[in-house]
């Protein structure tokens, strides 16, 4: 018998998703799947295309239901995990997918969310220095915004290394509609959606503080759209030389180095750009880096899938190493296509 865990929000996309992974993964054992809203509902009702848990129903999302778990995956709405997770067990491992331990400065949080600052707990992005170990000490874990993830891994390196200023980055981001949830919402209509693009939350978004925590960017702006896809992130992430004549291989040589060896974070071959569809089912983020010609600034392209490296899958990768067992395990970079 594996690990046993507990989903709490497993009736939403990225709670399916977790249901998916977790049923391939030789080490971990799903014991409930809690969606209250839907308890005593069959969990193939909502997630037809899991046909390994056909004999499983959803539970209430209580805590005494979720605490008979090792380590539970919380995957609610921001600001629900907070009274949750302070219900469950001190020896209950969590990985919280949510915003609510995300933020280390309460006035930010204040800002972006409003309401009472939770606190925050370990970050949970592996592939930043210093955080796989952080993570594998845990018991607590923040799993990182999916728009976030694609801006940091392509820009955090360039700033660690000095070869790009700190001020003045500039995101123009495209999700597909799975990243706002599955909540009936009249603009994720498919007749709203279908042969258009549309940006949101246009100079507020909830996660510029998180990027900025973890990149030590000082200025950021960020423009995200909705795109007429179920499940991705394209983002596009320029930034400004510290030096002039600074060459797109110099800047490929920083992304090289800081993933050298890494599993999931993958530099694309010169003039090769992402693809969110390369990305689907997969924990993979694809990153591509080019200097202007005309405005001498870098510009840097990541794709990710939302739900995998942007959501479950970074969140099973966070919980492999809670767990001291390997990181990739029950994961793939390989993406589906078509």
């Amino acid at each position: 018998m594996g690990v046993a865990v507990a989903v709490a929000g497993a009736s939403g996309y990225a709670g399916g998703e977790l249901l998916r992974l977790l049923a391939g993964h030789p080490d971990l054992e799903v014991i409930a799947a809690a969606a209250h809203s839907h308890a005593g509902q069959p969990v193939t009702d909502l997630h037809p295309q899991l046909v390994s848990y056909g004999d499983l129903v959803f539970s209430d999302s209580s805590a005494e239901v979720l605490g008979a778990a090792d380590l539970v995956f919380l995957a609610l709405p921001h600001g629900a995990s907070a009274a949750l997770a302070a219900q469950l067990p001190a020896q209950a491992r969590i990985v919280d997918l949510g915003a609510d331990f995300r933020l280390a400065d309460p006035a930010a949080w204040q800002r972006y969310y409003g309401g009472e600052h939770a606190g925050s707990w370990t970050y949970g992005l592996p592939e930043l220095p210093g955080q796989r170990a952080a993570i594998a000490a845990s018991d607590r874990v923040a799993n990182t915004g999916c728009y976030a993830v694609a801006v940091i891994a392509a820009l955090a390196p360039l700033i660690a290394a000095g070869i790009v200023e700190p001020e003045d980055v500039v995101v123009v981001a495209a999700s597909g509609t799975s990243g706002a949830g599955r909540s009936a919402k009249l603009s994720l209509l498919g007749s709203e959606v279908m042969a258009d693009l549309s940006p949101y939350k246009v100079g507020a978004h909830q996660h510029v503080p998180e990027i900025l925590q973890a990149t030590g960017a000082r200025s950021l702006s960020m423009t995200p759209v909705l795109a007429p896809m179920a499940r991705g992130i394209l983002a596009t992430v320029t930034a400004r030389p510290s030096s002039p004549g600074l060459a797109v291989e110099q800047v490929r040589e920083v992304l090289r180095e800081a993933y050298a060896g890494e599993p999931f974070v993958h530099l694309l071959p010169a003039g090769r750009q992402p693809h969110t569809a390369a990305t689907f089912g997969s924990n993979s983020v694809q990153l591509q880096a080019a200097v202007d010609s005309d405005s001498g600034r870098v510009i840097l392209t990541s794709a990710l899938d939302n739900l995998g490296k942007g959501a479950a899958g970074q969140a099973i990768q966070n919980a492999n190493l809670m767990l001291g067992l390997d990181e990739a395990t029950g994961l793939s970079a390989n993406g589906i296509a078509p």
